[in-house]
């Protein structure tokens, strides 16, 4: 998706309560201050068809085989890419997104511990290639996620409710990700100051703007 469209593509990863929804907002603010429209999304549920399949895969009360969730991701993404977010790029917006491919080569592949190279193809098949621009990784340990998670006194969805060593697989996952394709990622602790982390961000993205 890089090659395509007139817009920028942002997407955030990270852990549960590593901040995301956070910087999202502090992001959209400074990019519409420069005049620029902004579409804020995620995954699942950036859709119609894909808040239907969030309520599966984050809610259902219930065992889901890690493959049907993996393919349910794929789903989500697939409709999501082609409906929502490929029109705005065209328009030349900018898309703030929470959750990509990355989340489910971290979350089903080592999270889940299925093959993490068949669940970013699957995703890459359902999205014709797409790849964001910027993809930015707020870095955080598991234990201090969980804290922030308690603190929020909310109660967890099915990945949330994971235990640590599922979580300590997504982190590792993810650091191996932006090890590998340095050019699309920027890592941050997460731990940072938000303004902090918000002026980190400016810095890489003006550079595109």
């Amino acid at each position: 998706m890089t090659s395509e469209g007139r817009g920028l593509w942002i997407t955030l990863e990270g852990g549960d309560g590593s901040g995301k929804t956070t910087q999202a907002a502090l992001l959209a603010e400074w990019l519409g201050a420069q005049g620029r429209t902004v579409l804020h999304t995620r995954e699942p549920g950036g859709s119609e068809v894909g808040v239907l399949i969030r309520n599966i895969v984050l809610h259902h009360r219930g065992e889901v085989a890690p493959r049907a969730e993996a393919l349910l991701y794929a789903a989500d993404r697939a409709h999501h890419v082609a409906t929502v977010v490929r029109p705005a790029l065209q328009r030349g917006d900018v898309v703030i997104q929470d959750r990509y491919l990355d989340s489910s080569v971290a979350y089903q592949g080592a999270g889940r511990v299925l093959d993490a190279t068949e669940v970013r193809d699957l995703s890459l098949w359902a999205t014709e290639g797409a790849l964001p621009d910027v993809t930015v990784l707020l870095d955080i340990d598991p234990s201090e996620a969980r804290r922030r998670l308690d603190a929020d006194d909310k109660p967890f969805d099915r990945l949330e409710a994971e235990k640590e060593e599922f979580h300590t697989r997504v982190r590792d996952s993810y650091l191996r990700l932006a090890a590998a394709e340095p050019e699309r990622f920027l890592v941050v602790d997460a731990t940072r100051d938000p303004e902090d982390i918000a002026s980190v961000i400016r810095a890489r993205l003006s550079v595109l703007l």
